[in-house]
């Protein structure tokens, strides 16, 4: 097998044992529904319920994760587009007959719960879920209503889907001339190296053929955009929460101030990133525009890293986290659970991925690039929380959750940065690593941030009867641009058609963890290259799963996220940073 490919026979040997489970999730469905209007007869029945859920819900995700797996590597597959259709409908079929479990169970009041975990300890291990779902109470539906609701889930995900298929399959870009004057086709994955790119003229060659092809389906992509706001409102009101914004906060018992304080702060300390939209600027001689805001303005040519060289890297990057920590993360890298180089059809984009009981997957596009082996070593942070996670934890409580799903990824890329900027005593080297450092800060927090305001401001008018078309959505857009780069940056009018290549606004009010993640990052890496005991604590967090909230978990860490000097703090070393950087250059 190409060592460079993943081993999806970790999930499901063949296809005996994939139809096979097929069939188990359906008699397990067959089962559970014997327990119909039975289940809180007494502790037994409801431990019985319980561990079927479980059962089944452990299959269904292995089925999930699979076939997205196998469609992922190449979407263009006939056979690996109907599996996951397949899997799609077992699984809307699955939430349509198994929909009476949480209802039925909330109907009881929650002091009987208590009293069956307390006469049937088997029942002690359930105790955590069931809190949660009594936290639902008041936002679940009668049965029937219950019912109907998970009937129209296939409908919802056309929005997502079709988006998928045109950012995805159907996307086509112009070519372009690279530095050396070849002509090559644009792609989602090279573009990131194209818009870095030293030649100005690549630079903005690829940002208006990017920018063509949103501008050119601009109706189609705004009105799935729209579908989707539509079914964020169709929920919320549904089940009575008292905005989107709160639903989607809720799961994580995170208040909306939080999310609001992200935004204000952030707002607050825009000026730190214009001072170093500045100092680019200055080192390029001209003002900036739009295609000129990732480029890397220090001397050093951005050099090839073979993959090779790239887990030497990130090795020693890491050897602040320890030898049992680097040894489980080589024995990943090296047992084909990482598909390395793009290819034709394959998904664009890097992520990590898997199912309980198997090794986490991680998806690469390796360009032969530094760029490549930060996403390596982010992804690789994903993958080693989630087998600590799955290591420690029983199924129900392994599966952490998102809002601290990019902490362990950025805490990576935060040794990373700091490895490199001080194994080097060359200037030029130094100034390179703080600019990478400050522009995966303005990727992960600032720009982040200004997602987070674009989605909460679009859903806000639409919750407030205003009408949604694709001109508020360009406009309201283009007017957060001019507010984190106005007057220090050229604001390209294209730019307002950024927000239609976004794929994280089909997944809503996301991205303003990665903001969260990165400043818990930010904090607990300090803390890790400052006090070597640290990694004790910090190998607990990854191991902890999703065994408290969120905000909980991350006490075990001693961060505070609803503490805005915490926020504020983040900005301090973004600030830090950049007088570094202006103190390297008043010394040449």
């Amino acid at each position: 097998m190409d060592k460079y490919r993943w081993d999806l026979t970790k999930i499901f040997k063949n296809e005996e044992e994939y139809n096979d489970t097929i069939k188990e999730v359906n008699c397990l469905v067959d089962e559970i529904n014997k327990y119909k209007d039975i289940i809180m007869k007494n502790s037994e029945n409801l431990l019985k319920v319980l561990e079927l859920d479980d059962k089944l819900d452990l299959l269904i995700e292995k089925l999930y994760v699979y076939t997205h797996l196998e469609y992922y590597s190449d979407m263009s597959s006939t056979l690996y587009q109907e599996k996951k259709e397949k899997v799609l409908s077992l699984l809307d079929e699955v939430s349509n007959k198994t929909s009476f479990l949480s209802p039925e169970i909330l109907s009881y009041d929650y002091n009987i719960v208590l009293d069956y975990i307390k006469s049937n300890k088997k029942l002690e291990r359930f105790s955590l879920s069931l809190e949660r779902l009594f936290k639902y109470k008041k936002y679940t539906l009668s049965l029937e209503e219950e019912h109907i609701l998970s009937m129209t889930g296939e409908i919802m995900r056309v929005p997502e889907d079709a988006y998928s298929n045109i950012n995805n399959v159907d996307v086509k870009f112009d070519h372009i001339k690279d530095e050396n004057g070849n002509v090559v086709e644009l792609n989602q994955s090279n573009y990131s190296t194209y818009i870095e790119s030293k030649d100005r003229r690549v630079r903005k060659s690829a940002f208006n053929k990017m920018y063509k092809y949103y501008k050119e389906h601009i109706n189609t992509i705004s009105s799935l955009y729209i579908g989707n706001v539509k079914n964020n409102a169709f929920v919320s009101k549904v089940r009575k929460y008292p905005s989107i914004l709160y639903m989607h906060l809720y799961p994580d018992d995170v208040d909306e101030t939080l999310y609001e304080n992200l935004i204000k702060v952030t707002n607050d300390n825009i000026k730190c990133l214009k001072e170093f939209y500045k100092y680019k600027s200055k080192e390029l001689g001209y003002k900036l525009h739009m295609y000129d805001l990732y480029v890397n303005t220090s001397k050093i040519i951005n050099k090839k890293v073979s993959y090779e060289d790239a887990i030497k890297i990130v090795n020693n990057a890491l050897l602040p986290l320890g030898k049992e920590y680097l040894s489980t993360f080589n024995h990943l890298l090296n047992n084909n659970c990482v598909d390395v180089y793009p290819r034709k059809n394959k998904r664009v984009g890097a992520y990590q991925w898997g199912s309980y009981g198997s090794e986490p997957y991680v998806s690469l596009n390796y360009e032969d690039n530094m760029d490549s082996v930060s996403t390596l070593i982010h992804e690789m942070g994903h993958a080693m929380h989630s087998y600590y996670s799955d290591s420690a934890q029983e199924y129900q409580y392994a599966g952490y959750p998102i809002f601290l799903a990019e902490i362990a990824s950025t805490v990576n890329e935060v040794l990373l940065s700091e490895y490199l900027f001080n194994s080097t005593d060359n200037k030029d080297e130094k100034a390179y690593y703080l600019i990478e450092f400050l522009d995966r800060f303005k990727a992960t927090v600032y720009r982040q941030v200004m997602f987070s305001e674009f989605e909460s401001i679009i859903h806000k008018k639409y919750e407030n009867g205003e009408s949604i078309t694709k001109e508020l959505l360009c406009d309201e857009y283009y007017k957060l641009n001019k507010k984190h780069f106005g007057g220090v940056v050229n604001i390209d009018e294209d730019i307002k058609y950024e927000w239609a290549r976004i794929p994280h606004f089909y997944t809503s009010f996301y991205v303003y963890k990665y903001a969260t993640g990165f400043i818990s990052a930010l904090l607990i890496a300090d803390k890790i290259l400052n006090d070597p005991s640290t990694k004790d604590k910090y190998i607990e967090f990854l191991s902890s799963g999703n065994t408290k909230y969120p905000l909980d978990l991350l006490k075990i860490l001693d961060i505070d996220l609803k503490d805005k000097k915490t926020l504020n703090r983040a900005f301090e070393i973004f600030n830090e940073k950049l007088n570094k950087l202006k103190e390297l250059g008043s010394d040449k």
